[in-house]
């Protein structure tokens, strides 16, 4: 007993370190939120005030002041402002829930199934896919394009696809999919533009979609096939003894335990299209426009107008915020699953 209690002094802080800790935190809390607080500052200021000096304190440093939010919410870039808020909220979530949906049966299927494709097919798949998006460039019709590159691609398959023996696992092709999101962004932005140029789809939402979908699918299927990892391969092998099939095994069983991973997972993909910015700088113009092209916007000929720029990005960033805050018990569990083992 008394070794007992021994053990428990030494192992409870003390008075010293436990204040030591509280300035620690204190001082990063400070740091993380005065960004926040600067920007609700200068929303609230006039020009004249953003210019003449760093003024901290309402009602102390400066009189507050409601011009740049009547500005942006109700006065003459209010159209364009809802404009390209409602395109980020139609464009982000659709795209961050479509994302989710392919890359978490991608994650199951690579954690559950065994492929080994062949380089031989692959290297065939992409020299055709290379073939139809040549031939749409230059005014083939991309229906045409795409049904010829396939009939190509089956009778290439039989004969020089089978001569390449050598082939990937499942470790392979998840490394390889996440190797897509090392490339910048701005090494394929032609190529997607001259794409959907050819589409006749700049300038539209749907463009959007699909390019966010394409580049944050790596994330998703990297994210969650750690996080189906985790979840005991024996509930499924009870389930299938019971009659259930693999769908109803999927939908029943591995997406209710996966609710913390796939939130947090979710949480990330729609951030990251919610504040993406050059992708939308090249394939929308007028009619798509998000909010980040509407904030870059705001370098006007007599300088950054910060005052609109604090307003649009409070705007931008307050339901982001207020979704991590509700959903902070499901990101928690999402982000801590295999810190620990054993």
């Amino acid at each position: 007993m008394n070794r007992l209690f021994q053990r428990k002094s030494i192992l409870r802080p003390s008075p010293a370190s436990m204040a030591l800790s509280y300035v620690a935190l204190g001082i990063w809390t400070f740091i993380v939120l005065f960004p926040l607080y600067w920007l609700v500052v200068t929303s609230l200021k006039l020009p004249i005030q953003v210019h003449e000096g760093p003024f901290y304190l309402p009602f102390v440093d400066f009189q507050p002041s409601l011009d740049a939010w009547y500005y942006i919410v109700a006065g003459d870039l209010s159209k364009d402002t809802w404009r390209t808020y409602l395109n980020t909220v139609i464009v982000a979530p659709i795209s961050a829930v479509i994302t989710l949906i392919l890359g978490t049966a991608s994650a199951y299927a690579l954690t559950r199934f065994n492929y080994q494709p062949r380089l031989g097919a692959i290297f065939t798949f992409i020299g055709c896919a290379a073939l139809a998006i040549v031939a749409i460039a230059f005014g083939v019709p991309w229906l045409v394009a795409i049904i010829s590159a396939l009939v190509i691609f089956f009778l290439l398959l039989s004969t020089i696809g089978r001569r390449f023996k050598r082939s990937m696992g499942n470790d392979d092709i998840a490394f390889w999919m996440i190797s897509q999101r090392m490339l910048p962004p701005i090494a394929v932005v032609i190529p997607i533009y001259i794409l959907f140029q050819q589409l006749n789809l700049l300038d539209t939402r749907t463009a959007l979609i699909i390019t966010y979908v394409t580049i944050n699918l790596p994330i998703v299927v990297w994210l969650m096939r750690d996080y189906l990892r985790s979840i005991p391969i024996e509930l499924e092998e009870c389930a299938a003894i019971d009659g259930a099939s693999r769908y109803r095994i999927f939908w029943s069983i591995v997406l209710p335990l996966a609710v913390p991973g796939l939130v947090a997972t979710f949480l990330f993909v729609l951030v990251f299209t919610w504040n993406e910015y050059l992708l939308a700088l090249f394939l929308s113009g007028a009619k798509a426009q998000t909010l980040p092209y509407v904030i870059s916007s705001q370098n006007a000929t007599r300088g950054p107008q910060w005052w609109n720029m604090s307003v649009l990005i409070l705007i931008m960033i307050i339901p982001v915020i207020a979704m991590a805050i509700v959903l902070e018990r499901y990101i928690a569990r999402g982000l801590l699953v295999g810190a620990v083992k054993g």
